[in-house]
């Protein structure tokens, strides 16, 4: 539809800063600059923090999130990168199974923005990924940070699973 704005939400604001961690693939290694690029600065405008490691394709791109969700310390992240049509099947692999990934971590509590494009042509990619133009970079990271203030608004410390030293001392037989 010609002429259709779209609502953009307002940046979320953070008592302490958001650490993110972008992941991309740079196999259209322009197009995920400009990716890249419009994800940082979205973050640095909400005074967060980031760094960015490089993966070699998108089906690694969630692979990658999970690995540095259970090693790391980040509070969200932010997947791009770029996959174009061709002549066989594989696109439709690679872009549904990233995809589907990528929600399956999401609905298990990570805060991820998903900024893997996915276009019938390099044209569409470079639209969709430069920054003066629609800016999908940035996108994701606004979704990974408006997903991180839900989280910190929601989040308890004491809201484990399992045992809990309190939990644990409260029986007065155990002790920690």
């Amino acid at each position: 539809m010609a002429g259709a704005s779209h609502y953009i939400m307002d940046r979320p604001t953070f008592d302490q800063a958001p650490k993110i961690l972008i992941v991309v693939s740079p196999y259209y290694k322009d197009i995920a600059d400009n990716l890249v690029a419009g994800a940082r600065a979205e973050i640095e405008a909400c005074g967060g923090t980031h760094e960015v490691i490089n993966v070699p394709g998108a089906l690694e791109i969630p692979t990658a999130i999970g690995i540095a969700e259970r090693m790391s310390n980040f509070d969200g992240y932010v997947a791009l990168g770029c996959v174009v049509r061709g002549e066989t099947t594989h696109y439709e692999t690679v872009c549904n199974d990233s995809s589907r990934a990528i929600q399956l971590l999401g609905l298990q509590g990570l805060c991820i923005g998903n900024g893997i494009l996915t276009v019938e042509n390099r044209k569409q990619a470079e639209v969709r990924a430069d920054v003066a133009d629609q800016n999908k970079g940035g996108g994701a990271a606004a979704a990974a940070l408006h997903l991180i203030a839900i989280a910190r608004k929601w989040g308890r410390a004491d809201k484990g699973v399992g045992f809990t030293k309190d939990i644990l001392l409260a029986g007065g037989t155990n002790t920690v």
